[in-house]
């Protein structure tokens, strides 16, 4: 893919000694400059604390932006800091490593404490505290500042209101990733167990985990539910939501409706319009594309779709269970239990933590953009996500800062670049991990189920899936199916979440990677296709909780794929048949 020519003598440069990978999970292009503060203290940190308290042998990670991408380097544990910033080709010599794994006191305790998580299952504790205590302390915490309009303060409370909301999302990223391994450690467990046993893919092992996460089937689910419930009970409110107009309107007529449409419309919505549906602030909250609000509504409305996907699934374990030796089926059925108990959190911790502090970081950063292009300080308010807080409020302040051509170039730089044209190392990349058979046994499970999930998280699948050019024609493109179906429907090619306003109900999504935030829209899809990921991506999830058909890891979906084209997704042979070109002229459906 070429670079725009305005940023053709771009370099990356390492931003230290060591290898340095591409953060790919999240971001296919490069971060705002106010967002990357935030991203680059709060992951680390949340990422440590979650493998020091699972007693996984590794420091943590440092994370460093380059030229707007996030690179992250691993940090092992036991080794001088410079010593192990500089292990480019892979670990000690086996021998050493047996013996700093059974000598080094912090790395013994860390796999003391790694046989107490499986003896305890630690991840239900944690479960537990989530539940009782983190999820809703964070939702106090979003809720006391949802609560200040930024539109209201002056310059100095301004100031301090940002300040606020960039040091909420920092804390609410360190929140999420808190949290990784309550889910990683049970589900990676379970897979490398079932897979070792039976030989079956780990697309047909995860395809037992439908129905333990509601929240792949929309943003604040249960308030969701409530308001579907409560629209189907009333004619009136049914034909509120299905009137003809502007969408922001049908929206506060549904709030200010007597009686429980009113009171579920308002609870659902002041839950969900705040929520980034990115993990960006230069990405768009909920509240902004009401009109994707409305058509979300309409077909939550109507029956869930998940039901019959349950009934395919418990098919599916009987079958996967059969298969498992006589003498691990006990052992396989407590291994799917963990799994499927601990899922639902794949999804809430995003969605409950940095989805929202992220959209209320949004808020306060685009009041400063309205008030720097009122002063003509920027082109775009939207621009303000370019800026750092120091040069937000220089500008505001009428003190020295970037002029508006040079922050309108910085917002190009980031809108045309992506993944495809930066690195995924720096330096050279790292050698093989330590072999298994020098961890003790409970490191050495939890090494297993790492190493499973991680396998399927960090994989190019876009280079896996990529069918070779006898397989490949301009009329069909070819990747990693994730669910089984066939479904013929429109393609809407969604590059960024402010495409999200057009997706209809029955389209077939088709994007570089999803995440948790876009569950907003999913009660509209038919099918789902990404450029990226994996089993284990959220766009998998999403097919299996809804049993639609998904293809992910086709790398050219998005730039093969015409938008509004028809096509056939086949989840069986992972295929995206293109039947008839996208007409010239599309009408718009009217709301």
């Amino acid at each position: 893919m070429k670079v725009h020519p305005m940023f053709a003598d771009i370099r990356f440069e390492p931003p230290g000694p060591g290898p340095w990978e591409i953060e790919k999970s999240h971001f296919t292009r490069p971060g705002s400059r106010f967002g990357a503060d935030a991203l680059t203290r709060g992951l680390p940190v949340g990422f440590a604390k979650g493998m020091e308290r699972y007693g996984l042998p590794m420091k943590g990670m440092t994370m460093s932006m380059v030229n707007g991408f996030a690179y992250a380097q691993m940090m092992p544990l036991g080794l001088p800091a410079g010593l192990a910033s500089r292990l480019g080709s892979g670990p000690p010599p086996k021998p050493v490593m047996w013996l700093l794994f059974r000598l080094h006191p912090e790395i013994r305790a860390r796999f003391e404490r790694c046989e107490r998580v499986f003896e305890s299952k630690l991840w239900r504790t944690d479960l537990q505290h989530w539940d009782r205590v983190d999820k809703p302390r964070a939702v106090e915490k979003h809720l006391a500042l949802q609560a200040i309009d930024p539109a209201t303060l002056d310059l100095q409370a301004l100031r301090k209101h940002v300040e606020r909301a960039r040091a909420h999302m920092s804390e609410m990223i360190t929140l999420h990733h808190l949290y990784n391994f309550t889910v990683i450690l049970p589900t990676g467990d379970y897979l490398a167990h079932v897979c070792e046993w039976t030989g079956v893919s780990t697309g047909e092992a995860l395809s037992l985990l439908r129905g333990t996460s509601p929240l792949a089937r929309g943003i604040a689910i249960d308030e969701l539910e409530a308001l579907a419930k409560a629209l189907r009970a009333s004619e009136e409110g049914r034909a509120v939501l299905a009137r003809q107009g502007h969408a922001q309107g049908v929206l506060d007529a549904l709030m200010a409706m007597p009686g429980e449409v009113g009171a579920a419309a308002r609870g659902y919505l002041d839950l969900v319009r705040f929520r980034s549906i990115g993990y960006d602030i230069s990405d768009k909250t909920a509240g902004e594309l009401p009109d994707m609000l409305v058509r979300a509504l309409r077909a939550a409305a109507e029956e869930d779709r998940g039901k019959d996907a349950l009934t395919a699934r418990d098919e599916k374990e009987r079958e996967i269970r059969a298969r498992v030796p006589a003498a691990h089926r006990t052992q396989f059925d407590e291994l799917l239990g963990e799994a499927r108990l601990v899922n639902r959190l794949r999804d809430e911790r995003g969605i409950y933590a940095d989805s929202w502090g992220t959209g209320l970081a949004r808020r306060a950063v685009l009041e400063v953009g309205r008030r720097l292009a009122s002063a003509g300080k920027v082109e775009d308010l939207e621009h303000a996500a370019d800026l750092t807080l120091d040069e937000m409020f220089a500008l505001l302040e009428g003190r020295t800062g970037p002029a508006a051509a040079e922050i309108a170039k910085r917002a190009l730089y980031r809108a045309t670049m992506t993944l495809e044209h930066a690195p995924p190392w720096l330096n050279a990349p790292p050698g093989e991990p330590p072999p298994l058979d020098v961890f003790p046994a409970a490191a050495r499970r939890a090494m297993k189920a790492m190493n499973m999930l991680m396998a399927d998280m960090t994989a190019d699948h876009a280079d896996v899936g990529k069918p070779s050019e006898t397989e490949s024609s301009a009329a069909r493109v070819k990747g990693l199916t994730i669910n089984a179906g066939v479904y013929e429907g429109t393609a809407r090619v969604v590059l960024d979440p402010a495409d999200f306003g057009r997706i209809q109900k029955g389209d077939v999504l088709v994007t570089r990677s999803t995440s948790a935030y876009f569950n907003v829209v999913l009660p509209l899809l038919g099918a789902i296709v990404t450029d990226r990921g994996g089993q284990l991506s959220h766009a998998a999830i999403v097919a299996r909780e809804y049993g639609i058909p998904g293809i992910v890891g086709t790398k050219e979906a998005t730039a093969t794929i015409p938008d509004g084209a028809r096509v056939r997704v086949d989840g069986a042979t992972g295929e995206v048949t293109i039947l008839a070109a996208a007409p010239s002229f599309v009408a718009e459906v009217a709301l």
